[in-house]
């Protein structure tokens, strides 16, 4: 059996579980998430502890089951702490301000950039260069600061661009005569 797939996941108070047929739904003081089930996996609620197991001795169900257990963990750890992701600017004249639900970025383009952002997550600005984007659920939190990245990523001579904070650039040599 997965050794991921093993580990119960024990509930924090406040977290309320349902498990239907087809559906989990985790609800927390930070909000509610709903995920499809997979029918190879069988999820168990004991005493506020969730258990995963396989439903059968397939390769799949063994997968799925650690799959499930962690994607489950995501949206318990989600619910009650939230996630977040920081991005940093680096450049002269790149700005990021935050308006309501849109990011406006001054990326060094002739036009200013706005990011709409997804249902769910929110974006700070704390400073003209610092962008902290928020949420609930891990995988829309990452996709949008990965979409924000994107619209300059760091360019390996100068390191102009938006990078994650914990992100190392490692700078190129310029071409030498």
């Amino acid at each position: 059996m997965s050794r991921i797939g093993k580990m119960p996941i024990a509930l924090p108070a406040g977290v309320e579980v349902t498990i239907a047929a087809d559906r989990i739904t985790v609800k927390g003081s930070l909000g509610t998430l709903s995920m499809p089930l997979n029918g190879l996996v069988k999820v168990v609620n004991e005493n506020n502890t969730l258990l995963f197991s396989p439903a059968d001795e397939s390769r799949e169900a063994n997968a799925m089951s650690g799959t499930l257990r962690a994607l489950v963990n995501n949206m318990v750890n989600g619910v009650t702490k939230g996630f977040e992701k920081k991005l940093s600017l680096v450049g002269v004249g790149y700005r990021a301000q935050a308006q309501g639900d849109k990011l406006n970025l001054s990326l060094g383009f002739s036009h200013p950039v706005v990011h709409q952002m997804p249902a769910g997550v929110k974006c700070a600005t704390p400073s003209q260069t610092e962008i902290v984007i928020t949420g609930v659920d891990k995988q829309k939190v990452g996709q949008t600061a990965a979409e924000v990245r994107a619209y300059r990523s760091p360019e390996p001579y100068k390191g102009k661009g938006v990078r994650y904070v914990d992100e190392v650039v490692t700078l190129k040599e310029t071409k030498k005569k």
